[in-house]
């Protein structure tokens, strides 16, 4: 084998050697449903989650958002980015560390008028006893996270 053609080789190969990852969709939305189908508004005004409708939906960011009232869903469309969770849903305190991880609509809080969403409440407690420091990592990290493996 000739120098050229190893070296032709050896530069093909390390084009497939590593793998190639796609990019996260900007919303946590598993089958397409931000939250698992919770009303986001209702964190703010309902003091809590509460399940959404199928009858009142907006789409945001390329992920459907449910609410459980037409009023609801009238406030999100007038400011979605007021309502929508910090980081794509994803879970803060993942996002605070660099990656990316579902969240449960139960794990939840709100600081500064944010929503944000973690993984399990075990989490959200790790989350909570360094809220402003996690805030501040996870906003360095996004959107970013979504661009890793």
């Amino acid at each position: 084998m000739t120098l050229t053609r190893r070296a032709a080789l050896v530069a093909a190969a390390s084009f497939t050697a590593f793998p190639a990852f796609a990019q996260k969709a900007p919303v946590f939305a598993p089958e397409g449903m931000a939250i698992r189908g919770y009303d986001p508004v209702a964190y703010f005004a309902e003091d809590g989650p509460v399940k959404g409708s199928v009858e009142f939906t907006s789409t945001f960011d390329g992920a459907t958002f449910q609410f459980a009232s037409s009023q609801n869903k009238d406030l999100f469309d007038a400011d979605p980015a007021k309502y929508a969770p910090q980081y794509g849903g994803y879970c803060a305190y993942a996002v605070s560390r660099g990656y990316t991880a579902d969240t449960d609509p139960e794990a939840w809080s709100i600081h500064d008028d944010k929503l944000y969403l973690n993984f399990n409440k075990s989490v959200r407690t790790l989350w909570a006893a360094q809220k402003t420091k996690n805030i501040e990592a996870a906003d360095m990290n996004w959107p970013n996270v979504l661009n890793e493996g």
